[in-house]
C-alpha cells in the first residue's frame, strides 16, 4: 500500500469506531454480555476457519524462521480457542464497572456531586503475534462501553483478519455495532505510526509487545499512551530458601510458557544455597532444552553454563534461555533488578520473613512475590477475567489491567438553581 493509503485506512477505521461510541454511550451492561456472548459462541463456531488461517501464519513463520518460542505464541488450536471463548464468558461474569459512583458527597450550597466510572472512549490497540490478543483487547474494551481499533502484528495477520470478521459477524446480530470493532489490516510500520498522531479520534493508545514497539509508541505517539513493558523478570533464590519449592518455582518461571512476558528471564541465587543447592536448580532447566548463561561463579558450580554479559541480564528472551547470577546478599539481588529490571514481575523464594517483606516493599514492580512463580501476572489468575496488557507505569494503572483500567471517571453535579457568587 502507498502512504496515502495507509493513513486513510487508519483515519477511516478511527472515525468509524468514534462514530460507534454514540451507540456504545446508550447500551445496558445486559447487551454488551448478550454481545459477548455471541462473539464467544461464534468463536467456537468458526474454530476450523481461524484455524486454517492460523496455519498460514505459521507456515508463514517457519519459512521466515520464527523462533520456536514465537510460534507458540502465535498458534491456535481447538483448546487455545476454547479458552479465548471462556475468556470472553468470563468477562461477562464480572461486574460492569461503568456508571459505578466511586464518590458522592453535598455541599454547603447544597450541590450534590457524584464521581462515577465511564469508558476511556476510542482505544487503539497495538500489539504483535499474539491473536488471543485480538480477543481478549475486543472483550474488555466492548464490556467497557469503548470502541477498539486494533493493530496486530503481520506475523498473526491472517489470524486476526479472519477472528475479527468472526467477531464482527457475530456483532451484526446484537445491539452492539459491528464499527465498534475495527482491523488495521496494514501490517506496514506506516499504520502504527498514524495511529499514533491520530489525536481527536483516538484517545488513548495501548502498545503490548516487545521493547521496540513499545519505545517507539511511547517517544512519538502525541495521542496519550497506557505503557505496558517488556518483562525482564527476575526470581531470588535465598539463603533461607525450601529447596524443592526453589525448583519447582524457578522451574515454572522459566520453562512453563517461555515465551510470555511474565516468564522469568534471570535467576539470582544467594551464594550459599547456590554452594548446596545450584545443580538441583539448573539441572532440570538445561534437560528440558534451556541454554543457561552465567556468572564465573555459577560456570564454576555449574560448567554447563555459558558466560553471562550485562547484555544478557539487559535482554527480554521470550525463549528458552536463562541467566544465571550468584549473589552474596538480599542487597546485592536489590541492586541487580533495580539496574536490569523493567519493573513488571520479580519473585523471592525464601523462609526469612524479614527478607519476603523487605523485597515486597523495596522492590519497584508492578507485581512483587513471596514463594510464588511470577507465571501468575496476568488478568485471568488474578480474576479480572482477560486483560488488554500489564501496565509498568505508575499513572492511571499498573499491573494487569482488567475492566477498570479501561474506565475514566467524570464528575455530576446536581443542584436546584446555585449559581456562584
Amino acid at each position: 500500500m502507498s502512504r496515502q493509503t495507509t493513513i486513510d485506512e487508519v483515519r477511516e477505521k478511527a472515525l468509524a469506531a468514534r462514530e460507534a461510541l454514540k451507540a456504545m454511550n446508550r447500551l445496558t451492561t445486559e447487551q454488551k454480555n448478550r454481545a459477548l456472548l455471541a462473539m464467544a459462541d461464534a468463536l467456537i463456531r468458526e474454530r476450523d476457519a481461524i484455524i486454517a488461517a492460523n496455519r498460514e501464519d505459521l507456515q508463514r513463520g517457519e519459512a521466515n524462521g520464527t523462533s520456536r518460542s514465537l510460534l507458540d505464541r502465535l498458534k491456535l488450536d481447538e483448546s487455545r480457542i476454547a479458552g479465548i471463548a471462556d475468556g470472553l464468558r468470563q468477562i461477562v461474569e464480572l461486574p460492569d464497572p461503568v456508571g459505578e459512583v466511586l464518590e458522592s458527597f453535598e455541599r454547603p450550597n447544597g450541590l450534590r456531586i457524584e464521581k462515577v466510572r465511564v469508558p476511556l472512549g476510542v482505544i487503539g490497540m497495538i500489539y504483535e503475534a499474539r491473536p488471543n490478543v485480538t480477543v481478549d483487547a475486543a472483550g474488555l474494551c466492548l464490556k467497557t462501553g469503548n470502541t477498539v481499533v486494533l493493530r496486530g502484528g503481520s506475523a498473526a495477520i491472517d489470524s486476526n483478519r479472519r477472528i475479527v470478521e468472526v467477531l464482527r459477524g457475530a456483532l451484526a446480530s446484537t445491539d452492539v455495532p459491528p464499527d465498534a470493532l475495527q482491523l488495521i489490516e496494514d501490517s506496514d510500520r506506516r499504520s502504527v505510526d498514524a495511529m499514533l498522531k491520530l489525536n481527536g479520534l483516538l484517545d488513548v493508545i495501548i502498545p503490548r509487545g516487545g521493547a521496540s514497539l513499545i519505545r517507539n509508541v511511547v517517544e512519538n505517539a502525541t495521542v496519550p499512551v497506557i505503557e505496558t513493558g517488556a518483562g525482564i523478570c527476575h526470581t531470588f533464590v535465598d539463603e533461607s530458601a525450601d529447596p524443592e519449592m526453589a525448583s519447582r518455582i524457578a522451574f515454572n518461571a522459566k520453562v512453563q510458557r517461555p515465551s510470555v512476558c511474565n516468564a522469568m528471564e534471570t535467576l539470582l541465587v544467594h551464594r550459599k544455597f547456590a554452594e548446596a543447592h545450584l545443580d538441583r536448580l539448573l539441572k532440570p532447566m538445561a534437560e528440558a532444552g534451556v541454554e543457561l548463561r552465567g556468572c564465573e561463579e555459577t560456570r564454576r558450580l555449574f560448567p554447563g553454563a555459558l558466560a553471562a554479559t550485562d547484555e544478557d541480564y539487559a535482554t527480554e528472551y521470550n525463549d528458552y534461555i536463562l541467566n544465571v547470577k550468584i549473589v552474596g546478599n538480599l542487597d546485592e539481588a536489590l541492586a541487580h533488578i533495580a539496574k536490569f529490571g523493567t519493573k513488571h514481575s520479580e519473585c523471592i523464594v525464601t523462609e526469612d520473613r524479614r527478607n519476603a517483606e523487605r523485597f515486597l516493599q523495596e522492590v519497584d514492580a508492578a507485581a512483587v512475590y513471596h514463594n510464588a512463580s511470577t507465571r501468575f501476572t496476568d488478568g485471568f489468575e488474578f480474576g479480572f477475567g482477560a486483560e488488554i496488557g500489564i501496565s509498568t507505569q505508575k499513572l492511571h494503572a499498573r499491573g494487569p489491567m482488567g475492566l477498570p483500567a479501561l474506565t475514566s471517571t467524570k464528575y455530576r453535579i446536581y443542584g436546584n438553581g446555585q449559581i456562584r457568587g
